[in-house]
């Protein structure tokens, strides 16, 4: 396979937001339409914001590229962005808002962003600011998500952190953007904005205000500094945090959310029974309700409805009133612990409110609140508490008898999971295929994994991996296995998790303690699982960033002494070497091997409009393709098992004396070879063939074309003239 050089390249394969910063531009009375989290960035600017900080993730990294791609207008409004080397570094930006009027946000998905950015924030929060601070979390809670299972309430109430949950529609989530920075202003506060995935990506339209420079500066700060030692965490400013939260800072707080109306209430003002609901939920539960025929789409219902768009603090007197007069209310609140619910019993209880307390006795305690479930939530909630509404209930098909057919559970035993897996032509395939080579020969070996796609490894083909500890945490998780042994410890991380957290706490703390372990570092020049945004090691030439740091040089910066480097990971054969030379050498101390290649996705998007572009234009092109010859291929399919690719697969043929199926590689192949390279490292089998496929042909290609397939005639011809042909 032909190798690109990245050193060279003039631009990454970052994706173009040019379209959305045009959003940006509205001005007073325009109309924006698109989805939330873009809706969110507007927002940001129309509230005057001085600087925009964060790490990329799930699902707010649409803000974090847009703005990437904003300079211009942020330019011209005099607001500071950078793409932030962890979470904690961007909670750590929020600083500029304690000594000065200064309004600033940070971004980032939840909560892992939270517990990476934990020691900032808790500082923030303890001494408390002056501008606006806020901060906006990806909340990806539930099935689809990738993480494991906490909500960002609990660090809310910890730290005590303002938590706004904006019901999920445009002018709700820009108000809710607006006034949080007001609400952080009035308490001293810095202020937390959850928007779940389906908030992200709802879609809707406002009317938009014109963009606001920043009242207060950053270029002022730094040219007439202030100083107060009451906000520096510090004895014994520190134990008078805690007393202004309660007596000054909380007070303003609710009184802000009461005076503002940050809640809301739909539906009837009274009512036998009604729903308490988290802003987030509010488009679910609303839908459940129109199922029920208790509600339309247009968020009308005639049940009452009272939805916190702030979920802490809680304003006392708000829900004593709605719950009031009321026989029983049911508290929608997705996740676990139920920290709502126990508050709202702990005010109906303290009021000496008698009004039935429902909520995860019809709900479940745990998992994603979709509509489906939510609709077997109030039905028994109603069923217990006001029957009669369940009358209401239109002719609509229960999907449940469908669920509960055993011809449908029974797809469960045929049809397979689907894991995620790498991509088509992924660099990474062939590092894990010569680990498992070299397993083959070394026996198994406790292998530490990392956050990355290179986790992809843990699920099959590969199963490798024992343990996930953090972003850039793999070899520090393998801290433990620094002894004495037959065999050595591997750990894994990619250059991503490198840059965020790995180079100290992983690298720095390995050549400190005298590690012997293995150290794989997966390099494929981005930030690949959250986007492939830049980062540190990127290829290619930045202007707005400083690219090409070397990973080796940073390394060997704090004391590595055994590294290797491989620029081409496909070289399955050179990667099962090194390893195998990691494994069994007698050097001591940590072994690093830096194994590189562009992420094949991001490849693809830089390469493939320039390749249509040239093709347009009649350049001649060269496309590499592989395949299999059936007539050699000997159905093992030992290459599949150590390759998993997408695009290769199995191939019945017609010939009644070959049962087995064959190897076949589908059109959805990149080309890079991996199949082939596995194939050959391994010994198996001289079945892959590669084929250059030409677009616009010059004259020398169409006559060595012309002479190639006379010389296969001629050769085909001369062996059918040799064949043993039996009379029928």
């Amino acid at each position: 396979m032909a190798r690109s050089d990245g050193r060279h390249r003039k631009a990454m394969a970052e994706r173009s937001f040019a379209r959305e910063v045009e959003d940006l531009k509205l001005g007073d009375g325009d109309v924006f339409r698109g989805e939330g989290i873009l809706a969110i960035t507007k927002a940001l600017l129309q509230a005057g914001v001085s600087y925009v900080g964060g790490y990329q993730g799930a699902p707010i990294s649409h803000l974090m590229d847009v703005l990437a791609d904003a300079k211009d207008v942020l330019d011209e409004l005099g607001v500071h962005f950078e793409s932030s080397a962890s979470e904690a570094t961007a909670a750590a930006t929020l600083s500029a808002s304690v000594m000065y009027p200064i309004r600033g946000a940070v971004t980032f998905k939840s909560t892992v962003g939270t517990n990476v950015a934990s020691d900032a924030l808790a500082n923030l929060a303890s001494g408390g600011v002056t501008g606006g601070a806020m901060i906006i979390v990806g909340e990806d809670y539930g099935e689809g998500s990738s993480i494991m299972q906490e909500r960002s309430h609990a660090f809310a109430m910890k730290s005590q952190i303002w938590l706004l949950d904006p019901r999920p529609n445009l002018e709700t989530i820009v108000k809710m953007v607006e006034e949080g920075f007001e609400l952080s202003e009035a308490s001293n506060t810095p202020v937390m904005l959850e928007v779940r995935i389906r908030t992200c990506h709802v879609h809707g339209h406002f009317r938009t205000k014109d963009n606001k420079k920043p009242d207060f500066t950053l270029r002022q700060a730094l040219e007439s500094p202030k100083r107060d030692v009451n906000r520096i965490v510090l004895p014994p400013a520190s134990y008078l945090h805690e007393k202004e939260k309660i007596e000054k800072r909380w007070p303003a707080a609710v009184q802000f959310i009461k005076d503002r109306k940050l809640n809301e209430h739909f539906g009837p003002a009274e009512g036998e029974t009604g729903i308490i609901v988290q802003g987030g939920m509010f488009n679910n539960t609303m839908r459940a309700l129109q199922i029920l025929g208790l509600a339309d789409v247009y968020g009308n219902t005639t049940v009452p409805v009272h939805v916190l768009n702030v979920t802490y603090p809680l304003i006392e007197d708000e829900l004593a009133t709605f719950c009031a007069g009321k026989k029983a209310v049911l508290m929608v609140e997705e996740g676990q612990p139920e920290f709502l619910e126990q508050a709202l019993a702990h005010i109906l209880r303290k009021r000496d409110i008698q009004t039935k307390l429902s909520g995860k006795d019809v709900l479940p305690m745990a998992g994603e609140y979709t509509t489906q479930v939510l609709l077997k939530g109030l039905k028994a909630f109603f069923a217990d508490h006001e029957r009669p509404r369940l009358g209401n209930e239109p002719p609509i098909p229960d999907p449940e008898p469908v669920l509960a057919d055993p011809s449908v559970k029974a797809l469960a035993q045929v049809v397979p999971p689907r894991p995620p897996g790498f991509c088509t032509g992924c660099p990474e395939r062939p590092i894990f295929a010569a680990m498992k080579l070299v397993e083959k020969e070394l026996g198994q070996h406790h292998i530490a994994a990392d956050i990355g796609c290179h986790l992809f490894s843990i699920l099959p083909p590969f199963d490798i991996g024992a343990t996930t500890m953090g972003y850039g945490l793999g070899p520090a998780s393998a801290s433990a296995f620094n002894v004495e042994a037959d065999k050595r410890p591997i750990s894994i991380m990619g250059d991503g998790g490198f840059w965020h957290n790995g180079l100290n706490s992983s690298v720095g703390n390995a050549v400190y303690n005298k590690h012997d372990g293995v150290i794989m570092i997966v390099d494929n020049y981005y930030s690949a699982a959250t986007g492939g945004q830049d980062i540190l090691s990127s290829r290619a030439e930045s202007k707005r960033r400083a690219t090409n740091n070397s990973i080796v040089d940073a390394v060997k910066g704090v004391g590595v002494k055994w590294v290797r480097q491989i620029d081409h990971t496909y070289d399955v054969g050179k990667m099962r070497a090194t390893l195998r030379e990691a494994l069994t050498t007698k050097e001591k101390g940590p072994k690093v091997i830096v194994a590189s290649s562009e992420c094949m996705l991001n490849k693809q998007r830089r390469v493939k409009p320039l390749l249509a572009k040239a093709a347009k234009e009649g350049k001649r092109l060269v496309r590499e393709r592989f395949g299999v010859d059936e007539d050699v291929c000997t159905g093992d399919h030992a290459c599949i098992r150590l390759s998993g690719c997408p695009s290769l697969s199995m191939k019945h043929l017609d010939d009644p004396l070959r049962d087995d199926p064959v190897a076949s590689i589908d059109h959805t192949c990149v080309g890079c070879g991996n199949c082939g390279e596995v194939a050959e490292a391994a010994v198996l089998c001289p079945s892959f063939y590669r084929a250059d496929v030409i677009v616009n042909p010059n004259g020398l290609d169409r006559l060595l074309a012309r002479m190639r397939r006379a010389v296969i005639s001629w050769l085909s011809a001369r062996r059918d003239r040799r064949r043993i042909a039996f009379p029928a």
